[in-house]
């Protein structure tokens, strides 16, 4: 009964940590913070009655696999959205399984949490991110193609895919991987610019001073 009541304060409180002060404060989309709890809250509730039937283990790893194939398909998730699932899915599985001694449970809760906090650290990998990006002119070389994605992105690009070049149409797309320097952030903007689709009774545009 103790490893029961400690692995659902493990359980309760691990989903709490990982959404609400890690995942939400780094991602901000509220919708996935429902669904992570009620994952591993379900999953834990799911295992919790169905170990007593003699599954056991088995019962868990099955019931993991599968739901790792489903995952979530009603929506879009991105790579660090979909770590965030299996975590849950984890946290729910090991809880629920409950296994002796009492702390186990708790300690591998606590173990997960923390390792998600450290691997999903700004820190890391800081400023790094990544686009596909569709640019309207062809470029068969790659140093004038990253030189363009480095003026357009203000950022220093690492990597670049290029997945497709339409020298017809005058087209490329690519998969570029940046990283936002202080330098290179966004700055302060002195001078002109003009407005796009003025009426035309208005010769040479609009011009607006910025300062």
């Amino acid at each position: 009964m103790l490893s029961f009541w400690m692995a659902l304060a493990a359980n309760v409180l691990g989903m709490t940590v990982l959404v609400y002060f890690v995942y939400f404060r780094r991602h901000f989309r509220r919708d996935l913070v429902l669904a992570y709890i009620a994952l591993s809250m379900g999953i834990f509730a799911v295992t919790l009655l169905l170990s007593g039937s003699g599954a056991g283990m088995g019962l868990g790893l099955g019931l993991f696999g599968i739901l790792s194939i489903i995952r979530l398909r009603s929506d879009t998730l991105t790579q660090e959205e979909v770590a965030y699932y299996f975590i849950s899915l984890a946290i729910g599985l090991v809880n629920g399984l409950h296994p002796d001694p009492a702390w186990f449970s708790p300690a591998v809760t606590a173990a997960l949490v923390l390792v998600m906090f450290l691997a999903d650290h700004p820190g890391f990998a800081p400023r790094t991110q990544r686009q596909t990006v569709t640019l309207e002119r062809a470029y068969p070389r790659n140093e004038d193609l990253v030189a363009a994605l480095e003026e357009l992105l203000g950022a220093k690009v690492l990597r670049t895919v290029v997945t497709e070049l339409d020298m017809v149409r005058d087209l490329t797309i690519v998969d570029v991987r940046f990283r936002v320097t202080p330098s290179t952030g966004t700055k302060d903007f002195h001078g002109t610019y003009e407005l796009a689709n003025v009426p035309s009774q208005v010769p040479g545009g609009k011009q607006e001073t910025w300062s």
